[in-house]
């Protein structure tokens, strides 16, 4: 069992920035694991926002998002961060990481790729 939990979010103005965190537990991941973290705002389906090799390191990004949120991982305290510039009220939403136990490149975007998911955390963007 994984547990996932999130923290950072808030309230911001647009053109800001904040830094997401996912500390997991319950396992150590393998180098067939990846890391991502979706959204969700009101009245929208969960989309993806960006994903991250938990061995190799490798990112993946939403077009919406590419250019001003950096992903990134530290192995050794089994933790994932969203940094995020340059904030535009479109990016309010609900943020949630989740868990990938078998790493995928092509299917990384793919809500139903992941097994596990956090409990989320705000993200506000005022204009």
């Amino acid at each position: 069992q994984v547990q996932l939990v999130e923290l950072g979010g808030g309230l911001v103005q647009a053109g800001g920035s904040l830094r997401l965190s996912c500390a997991a537990s319950g396992r150590t991941f393998s180098r067939y694991a990846s890391m991502g973290w979706f959204r969700s705002a009101p009245g929208k389906e969960r989309e993806f926002v960006a994903a991250i090799g938990w061995s190799d390191g490798l990112t993946f990004y939403a077009d919406s998002v590419k250019g001003r949120f950096t992903i990134s991982r530290d192995n050794a305290v089994n933790t994932v961060y969203l940094q995020m510039n340059s904030l535009k009220p479109e990016d309010t939403a609900d943020y949630y990481c989740a868990a990938d136990l078998n790493y995928s490149r092509t299917s990384y975007y793919k809500t139903s790729q992941y097994d596990y998911w956090g409990q989320g955390t705000q993200v506000t963007v005022s204009s």
